[in-house]
């Protein structure tokens, strides 16, 4: 019998379920930077190599109310939350803790204690209820949290439904003393706790293919999956994309609106700016007037959001000129989470100067996988493979098609989908290929070119019509502040193009406005694909991270 690898999980847990080799992607590892050594802890290279190579001073988080932690602030927090973790909560490594709050220090600090001893870091999006959170804690058998104080409610009721859930720890009062009980069976202030323990701690010494994240999807579908990753893959997201297409550099200020929880998030706030020694502004809450405001308050040069976010706020950026072409701080702009209209990426530059960095990345994958620079953008493409990646389009056998032929992108790499006990991931990965679950042309450059969600392709009198296209043609009228776009049931023609409108402010719902739509998009792309039904709405269902959910629209 061949020796077991080593791991320094004594839970296995998660080494236990992970999908069967042969359920398994192929993982490349073809650039230099990611043969990684035979022990790797992603903690110890983005933050305790950072403070031991004499730039501890370095700012490396702040918020817009003046705090800043340097990232030896970051390092002492982080080591004695850790220590309170395996001192008082008993973790041992490979348990799973749950964390939940907003984008804050304590946060940031809570996530990197969790990695240093051992531990497996499950985030959840802020706005999860109890029977998500439920639903979460079971299927990763989760036996420890640190949860911000505001958001005690849900998890407490969730603890409550799920025995498992032993250890609780609460922060955000930001008062040393506070012993912070909640009331229900001991749990005590982790801010208290941290003062028991002293500011160093000696990380686990953990193997590259241990697991340090476990992460849920956002939910587009409805049925959260949970997916793997490896410390490996953490430092391997931090080699490719931000390196080789962000190119930040060390005294950049990042900001944005994904939460922590979503690996958009994880890796624009936290990751990315720590790889690179640069710093981040964390706001709790980060809506459109949040950032416009934050940006030039403090210094921020680097932008993560959603397209949503871009349109709403691009008049007003243009107004307050944050952009650097207009004199101010505003470099880069990052657009990823869900297809970036054309339209929007237009506006944004007409009003800002900036060329936003479109990108598609996905949680099994951990973050972006085809990607643009500024200087290389195209209208309507993606982008191109970054480097450390290869990508595809398929046909539904398994077959790469021609240039310009629609199909299923296939992307491999040095990260990859490993799912936590889910049929699902037999569908994902085939033949060694990552199947994202989105349908793309090439062209003849080797620009991807997106089309729909693979299930969002809509067949209406034998048309292939895919959603988003349609989406961008409403979204060029002025009528329009948001929209979506789904097949519906129809006896005639398989099914028709439905759109959910979203009418801007000084616009009347009616039929009017339906008849003046509808002829727009005729006249702006082939008149099968315009929509013929139209329904106003006040909002749209979406994530937390601003993915629209398509499903939602579908049931009605």
């Amino acid at each position: 019998m061949s020796e077991r690898p080593y791991t320094a999980h004594v839970d296995s847990f998660a080494r236990d379920r992970l999908p069967p080799p042969g359920q398994q992607p192929e993982f490349l590892f073809e650039l230099p930077e990611l043969r990684f050594p035979e022990r790797l802890n992603c903690a110890t290279e983005l933050l305790d190599r950072r403070v031991a190579s004499g730039e501890g001073d370095r700012p490396c988080l702040r918020t817009p109310g003046g705090l800043c932690w340097s990232y030896a602030d970051l390092q002492q927090r982080a080591d004695r939350i850790a220590h309170v973790l395996v001192a008082e909560m008993g973790l041992v490594p490979g348990n799973r803790v749950l964390l939940r709050g907003p984008n804050t220090p304590m946060m940031v600090a809570s996530w990197f204690a969790v990695i240093k001893a051992g531990g497996i870091a499950v985030a959840t999006m802020p706005l999860l209820r109890a029977r998500e959170l439920g639903q979460i804690i079971e299927k990763a058998e989760i036996s420890h949290a640190l949860c911000d104080r505001n958001l005690a409610e849900e998890l407490s009721l969730a603890r409550d439904a799920h025995p498992g859930l032993r250890e609780v720890r609460f922060f955000g009062t930001g008062e040393a003393d506070d012993p912070g009980h909640d009331g229900s069976g001991g749990d005590f202030g982790l801010e208290a706790a941290m003062q028991r323990h002293p500011a160093a701690f000696d990380n686990v010494d953990t193997a590259p293919d241990d697991t340090c994240i476990i992460a849920f999807t956002s939910g587009t579908t409805g049925r959260p999956k949970g997916t793997m990753h490896f410390h490996r893959d953490v430092m391997a997201a931090c080699a490719c994309w931000p390196r080789h297409v962000l190119k930040a550099a060390a005294d950049d200020v990042f900001i944005g609106s994904p939460p922590i929880a979503f690996t958009f998030g994880l890796g624009g706030l936290v990751l990315f700016p720590m790889s690179m020694g640069a710093s981040t502004v964390l706001l709790p809450k980060a809506g459109p007037n949040e950032l416009l405001d934050a940006i030039p308050a403090c210094g921020a040069t680097v932008l993560f959001t959603a397209p949503t976010s871009y349109r709403a706020m691009a008049a007003e950026a243009g107004a307050r000129r944050i952009g650097a072409p207009a004199g101010g701080s505003l470099r880069k702009c990052v657009s990823a989470g869900e297809a970036l209209p054309a339209a929007t990426r237009a506006l944004w530059k007409e009003h800002t100067g900036i060329e936003i960095i479109d990108g598609i990345g996905a949680t099994e994958m951990l973050h972006i996988f085809v990607s643009h620079d500024e200087a290389h953008a195209r209208p309507g493409a993606t982008g191109t493979v970054v480097p450390g990646y290869r990508a595809c389009v398929m046909d539904d056998d398994g077959r790469p098609v021609p240039a310009g032929v629609v199909g299923r992108l296939a992307v491999k790499g040095p990260t990859g989908c490993r799912y936590l006990s889910d049929e699902r991931q037999k569908n994902y990965v085939k033949d060694g290929w990552n199947y994202t679950g989105d349908a793309y042309l090439v062209d003849d450059d080797g620009y991807f070119h997106y089309q729909a969600r693979t299930d969002d392709m809509i067949v209406s009198a034998g048309y292939n019509i895919a959603a988003p296209e349609v989406e961008d043609a409403l979204m060029l009228h002025p009528a329009v502040a948001d929209c979506a776009v789904i097949g519906e049931p129809d006896e005639a023609r398989g099914q028709i193009v439905k759109a959910f409108v979203v009418p801007a402010v000084g616009h009347e719902a009616g039929d009017a406005l339906v008849a003046e739509l509808q002829d727009f998009v005729r006249k702006t792309i082939a008149p099968y694909k315009y929509p013929r039904a139209i329904e106003f709405r006040a909002s749209l269902p979406r994530t937390a991270t601003g993915k629209l959910q398509r499903f939602r629209l579908r049931e009605g």
